[in-house]
Order: structure tokens, then C-alpha cells, then sequence
């Protein structure tokens, strides 16, 4: 009787079991998702004016690095306002947040991003016109990734509270990606470590999916202490600080020479003295490395010390410097590209107005080459696997190394446009740069119900992830031990 009674348990748990990995393996029919995602889009759209409003007063905020008070304050009662928790300040960052909403597996992540650049103040027109007592300005377009993050966050949500997805959705508040390296800082508090997989996208003047990798990169302010003198009458009393930054920018650029050729190395001299005939006594430059391999970034960055260590010792000062940021190379995920690339097509490019097209002829004559079609706008680019060894750095790419990480880019500017310019500025503050913002925001929602309703895309994810890792990976940050460079913007 014990005999039988064993094998019935047993072929009860086995059912069970079964049963268990069946409901994790099952995902919703597909009229069951197009439901889902017909409703997301739906709900986004009737939101168009609201989103609106918030980015662009965003834009008007212009906040800087570690500075965005006011654009996460924002970011975060809209949220609250919507049923999430949040939690402020996090990796002891002031505008730094994560706010959650659901519970159990998967748990999805949505970067948001909202900090600006200094010396882009400008309007909304199509000639250059910096905006009188404003020194900041979004040229790379952050202030529309936050409020589309936020957006596609807040519509899984919804799905979630109304029982049809279920799991947990996390939009991550991430300051200072301008050279402050705010997610390094994410990622090394252990944000990251119960996520399944995280969303992004970025502004640009293509609508695609990418899988190349970005570039790894040290940011560092070099600080050299000289003494202050009479600059006619007492020279030689005086040791300069700027002969120095001068002396450490002419041996960085004969080293140019002698590293690999897709390295990037870029500067700019932030004080170099107050008055022409005073001796100065303090002068800084800011340098950038950059490489795809950040081994070779290691490397350059120490020469480039080594270079500042001589300027010093030639010119009869001291030197120390502070690494304000480091990032590590994105690592792509061709499975969630693919995924994402599927809804990014379902949704389509941005159509311009008249009105839009006029605005743009008018931004594309101020470029200095042949810009594209404007009709570009529209079109949704094949996801390509081409390498690229130029492009920028970005943050976002140590999320990567430490989950799988799916991101892509849509048309907030005028086809053409290069980031960091004044001309993307102003078109980020019209409807072509909030049209962009909506095909950002409802392609994350569409490749979140996925995400949600098919535990076996994000299996097939983590194995690429893996993989691609290798099992000898360990996360080091490049910036180190340091806290947060609250005042890199100072």
C-alpha cells in the first residue's frame, strides 16, 4: 500500500514539475500580443500631449551633470503619481533613482537618462541662437530618452496592474551620462543584480537598431600648481601652471602618432589663468581616451600621465589629477536586437508636417556637407552587424557587461544632424524631436510585452550573454573605488 502510495506521489510531483516549467516556458498566442501592443501604442499616443509638455520643459531646464534637480524631481512624481515606489538618491547620487512597480520574475529594466551639456544654450529655430542667461542646452537629446523611458515604464505598468503581463518593471533615474559615468556607479551598487534584461534608446537622426560596440573611455581633469609672478617684472620668480597644461598637450599630440590608430584622444584647457601678465599659479585641461578595447584605453590613459608627470617636472610645478569617468565598451545582444528590431518596424520612422520638412531644409543648410534625405526620417534601418571603430562612449555600456542590454535610436533630429550640436538642440526642442521620442517609447513598451510574455527570449538572451562575456569575466569598474564626481560640472 506505502509502494503505491510513493509511486503516486511521485508521478504527482513529476506532473507538478511539468506543469512548472510549462507556465515558465509559456507565452501569450500571438493575437494575444498584438492586443497587448495595439493597446500599448493606442495609450501612448493619447499621452502624446502630456509627454510633450514634460520633455520640453526638461529642455528648458538644461540641467547639467549631477545638477538635474529639477528634471528628476519631475521624472519621479510622474511616476509616483502612477502607483511606483521609489527609491531617491541611490549609489549615493542625489538624482539618482529607481522606481519599481509588480513583483516576481522577469524584472525589466528602462534606463532614463536626463542631464545636458554646458555651452549649447539654444532656441528652438532653425539658425543658431543661444538663449540669453541659459549656459546649457540638450544637444544629445536626453531630455526626450527620459520622459520616453518613462512613458514605456508607465504602459507595462498598466498592463501589469490590470493583470494581463506579470512580473516586475523597473525605470532607472540615471544622471550625469555626459562624462559623469552615473550608471558605472549603478552597476557597481549592485543596482542591476536581480534584473533580467534592461531597455534604452538614445535620440539621433536615424531610426535602427545597433549591434556595434561603443567605445570604452577615462575621462580626467589634469591640475597643475605652479607659482604666481609679475609676468614682466618678475619671471623668474614665477613658475607657470600653463606652460605646463601646454607642455602635457604638445606631448599628447606627438603621441598620437604612436597609438593605435582608432584611438580617440580629445581635450580641452578648462582654466589657463586670469590675466596676461600674472604668472598663473593653477591651470587644468580635461582629457578624454577612447577606444573600443579598453585595455588599449588603460594603456593610452597612462601614457597620457606620464605626459602630464613630465609637463610638471619641465616646468618646475606640481600635477595631480582626478579621473572623473570611466565606461567600458557596450556588449551587443544580437537576440533582444532582433526582438527589438521587430517592433521598431511595427511602428515605423518619424512623418514630418510641412511644416517639419520646412524647418529641416532650413537646419540642413547650416551643415557644412551633403546631408541626407529628409524622407530618411521615415525609414526604419536594417539592423546590421557592420564594425565600426568611430562613434562615442556611453554608460550605458557597463549596464551591459553586467546584464543583457537591447537599445536603439530614433529620428529626434533632422536627418544629418551630428550630436552635441546647437542644431540638434533646437530640433529637440520642436514635434520633430517629440515625434522622435513616441517611436522610442512605444518600440521599449512593444519589446517589453514580449519580454514579459516570452520567458523563452530572455533564456535565449542570458546564454548569449554568457557566452559573450566568457567565464572568466569579472566586472572592474574603470574609474575605480572613487565615490560620484558630484562637481565635475563645477
Amino acid at each position: 500500500m506505502y509502494k503505491a502510495f510513493n509511486r503516486i506521489l511521485i508521478i504527482a510531483l513529476c506532473l507538478v514539475a511539468i506543469s512548472s516549467t510549462y507556465a515558465q516556458k509559456k507565452k501569450n498566442t500571438p493575437g494575444e500580443d498584438e492586443k497587448l501592443k495595439k493597446q500599448a501604442v493606442g495609450d501612448l499616443q493619447l499621452k502624446f500631449g502630456d509627454y510633450k509638455k514634460m520633455a520640453l520643459d526638461i529642455w528648458s531646464y538644461a540641467e547639467v551633470g549631477y545638477k538635474e534637480y529639477k528634471s528628476s524631481a519631475l521624472l519621479q512624481q510622474t511616476l509616483k503619481d502612477d502607483g511606483f515606489s521609489i527609491e531617491a538618491g541611490v549609489a549615493e547620487m542625489p538624482t539618482a533613482f529607481v522606481a519599481t512597480y509588480g513583483s516576481g520574475k522577469p524584472v525589466i529594466g528602462i534606463l532614463a537618462e536626463f542631464d545636458a551639456l554646458p555651452g549649447l544654450s539654444q532656441d528652438s529655430v532653425p539658425e543658431k541662437k543661444p538663449i540669453p542667461g541659459m549656459k546649457s542646452g540638450h544637444g544629445c537629446g536626453h531630455h526626450l530618452f527620459g520622459v520616453a523611458s518613462m512613458a514605456a515604464g508607465i504602459e507595462l505598468k498598466k498592463l501589469i496592474e490590470s493583470g494581463k503581463l506579470k512580473g516586475t518593471i523597473k525605470v532607472f533615474g540615471c544622471p550625469a551620462e555626459e562624462g559623469g559615468s552615473g550608471k558605472v556607479y549603478m552597476v557597481r551598487a549592485g543596482l542591476f543584480s536581480n534584473v533580467d534584461i534592461v531597455m534604452h534608446w538614445h535620440p539621433g537622426s536615424e531610426n535602427k537598431v545597433e549591434l556595434r560596440r561603443s567605445m570604452a573611455n577615462i575621462s580626467a581633469k589634469f591640475r597643475f600648481h605652479g607659482l604666481a609672478a609679475h609676468a614682466a617684472a618678475a619671471p623668474d620668480k614665477g613658475r607657470s601652471a600653463l606652460d605646463a597644461v601646454e607642455g602635457m598637450d604638445m606631448m599628447v599630440n606627438m603621441m598620437r602618432e604612436h597609438v593605435p590608430s582608432s584611438t580617440r584622444i580629445h581635450y580641452v584647457i578648462t582654466d589657463g589663468g586670469k590675466a596676461p601678465n600674472v604668472v598663473p599659479d593653477f591651470a587644468e585641461s580635461y582629457y578624454y581616451v577612447r577606444n573600443q578595447d579598453r585595455s588599449i584605453v588603460q594603456d593610452v590613459f597612462e601614457r597620457v600621465v606620464k605626459a602630464a608627470e613630465g609637463a610638471a617636472l619641465g616646468t618646475g610645478t606640481t600635477m595631480d589629477y582626478e579621473i572623473t569617468g570611466g565606461v567600458y565598451d557596450l556588449l551587443p545582444n544580437k537576440t533582444l536586437a532582433e526582438a527589438m528590431q521587430k517592433n521598431l518596424l511595427m511602428i515605423g520612422g518619424v512623418a514630418y508636417t510641412d511644416e517639419n520638412v520646412e524647418f529641416a531644409k532650413k537646419i540642413q543648410a547650416t551643415f557644412s556637407y551633403k546631408a541626407p534625405g529628409i524622407e530618411t526620417a521615415k525609414i526604419v534601418q536594417p539592423l546590421s552587424e557592420e564594425k565600426d571603430d568611430g562613434g562615442g562612449s556611453t554608460d550605458v555600456a557597463d549596464v551591459s557587461w553586467a546584464v543583457p542590454t537591447v537599445g536603439l535610436n530614433a529620428a529626434t533630429w533632422v536627418p544629418g544632424t551630428p550630436a552635441h550640436s546647437w542644431q540638434a538642440t533646437a530640433c529637440g526642442g520642436t514635434s520633430i524631436g517629440i515625434k522622435g521620442m513616441m517611436v522610442a517609447a512605444k518600440t521599449i513598451a512593444l519589446t517589453g510585452i514580449d519580454l514579459f510574455s516570452d520567458s523563452t527570449l530572455i533564456q535565449k538572451a542570458k546564454e548569449e550573454f554568457n557566452k559573450a562575456k566568457g567565464p572568466d569575466f569579472h566586472y572592474k569598474a574603470l574609474l575605480g573605488e572613487r565615490k560620484p564626481a558630484l562637481h565635475y560640472r563645477d
